[in-house]
């Protein structure tokens, strides 16, 4: 029993030190989000569109408080990091709340809805556990933040500062 104890303790240990990924997956990249016009779209073409630009994703909703509050932060970084692309993925309920969303509080940077949100490829991939959550890309196509929850985090901007 010791040593069952013990392997499991070790396991937790080293999957809690594992180092967060730098690609998206294949089932992440072949994940379908709607545009703004209605339109689908992979994540891997939306990354494409953009390659060798600096990319910060921005996974948000209307009715998340938390997301709101954060978003004075978001304009912030985008008024001094201008030459970074902003993307802003969707977890809304619904097409019509995430575009009411999005004009209600003036999210400026391109928009994607995920239709199936945390129960999608993509939703696995980043293991969404809270939100908003934001990610950094570079311009070699790497993810270099996986997973911060504010805008303005250190790891966040050392990343759009390199």
């Amino acid at each position: 029993m010791k040593k069952i104890s013990y392997l499991l303790l070790m396991l937790l240990s080293y999957l809690s030190c594992a180092e967060p990924p730098t690609q998206f997956d294949e089932a992440a990249l072949n994940d379908t989000f709607i545009t703004l016009e209605g339109s689908k779209v992979t994540l891997q073409s939306i990354l494409e569109k953009h390659k060798g630009k600096t990319i910060v994703i921005d996974i948000w909703a209307s009715w998340c408080g938390d997301c709101i509050r954060g978003m004075p932060k978001v304009k912030a970084l985008q008024k001094e990091y201008t030459d970074v692309v902003y993307l802003f993925f969707s977890l809304d309920k619904g097409i019509e709340a995430w575009k009411r969303g999005i004009k209600r509080y003036n999210v400026e940077g391109e928009h994607y809805y995920l239709p199936k949100a945390k129960k999608s490829a993509f939703g696995d991939f980043v293991n969404i556990s809270w939100i908003p959550r934001y990610m950094v890309i570079n311009k070699a196509s790497e993810i270099v933040v996986f997973n911060v929850i504010e805008a303005d985090d250190n790891k966040l901007i050392k990343a759009l500062k390199n």
